[in-house]
């Protein structure tokens, strides 16, 4: 069955599922662990649509690569049209957030970065970007203000604060949309803390997002 954007409690949203824009080194600490240089501006890539994958399925890792990272990310669905918005108007397009996996082929990325070649066959395969169901957005969530963390088979190896992140979620999604118009059923990843690691077959994973859910999965 084909991947389908759903809410928690199981129903489904009503956008078809979109690109997902996503920002690299929005985390200090993240960008100092892999030696990286913190941007100057958001650094953005895209992962196709065929890249999502419920975060509730086992994780397949790739057939013959070794080297596979997690890294835990804030999600942004977005319910509106965002073209050069402001950041009130972005608020206002988000219809819900959750917790995604942006897995990378660390190895290959390497590769390709030493190539000054693009991250696309590192951060874009099927299956690249395993999402957690939405809850809506409350008027009183603090988009600065959100924790969420990954323990793998019970120890914590991820834990976020929004407000350590280098570009807010507000200004985050307007400077996205000065160069790519967001569209209802797009997702926005907002960057990964550090702590970033290998996954291994048989591991099992738990996100969690402050307090509005847990979700679990495992590793094949």
């Amino acid at each position: 069955m084909a991947y389908q954007h759903q809410w928690q409690d199981g129903s489904k949203v009503e956008w078809p599922p979109g690109k997902i824009v996503c920002v690299g080194r929005n985390y200090a600490a993240h960008a100092a662990e892999l030696n990286n240089p913190v941007p100057e501006q958001p650094l953005l890539f895209l992962k196709p649509a065929s890249a999502l994958a419920p975060l509730t399925d086992p994780i397949r890792l790739p057939h013959g690569r070794s080297d596979v990272h997690f890294e835990t990310e804030l999600a942004i669905l977005v319910g509106q049209t965002l073209t050069g918005a402001s950041q009130q108007q972005a608020r206002g397009a988000i219809a819900g957030i959750g917790l995604a996996l942006d897995l990378t082929l660390r190895d290959l990325q390497s590769e390709l970065k030493a190539k000054g070649h693009p991250w696309e066959r590192a951060k874009a395969f099927d299956g690249a970007c395993p999402l957690s169901g939405f809850v809506p957005l409350r008027s009183d969530d603090d988009l600065e203000n959100l924790r969420f963390s990954l323990t793998v088979d019970g120890e914590q190896r991820q834990a976020g604060h929004t407000g350590d992140m280098i570009t807010p979620v507000l200004a985050l999604l307007a400077h996205i949309s000065e160069t790519f118009t967001l569209q209802p059923g797009d997702v926005v990843l907002t960057g990964t803390p550090a702590g970033v690691g290998t996954l291994q077959s048989g591991q099992q994973l738990t996100l969690e997002l402050d307090g509005r859910f847990q979700v679990q999965t495992s590793v094949e």
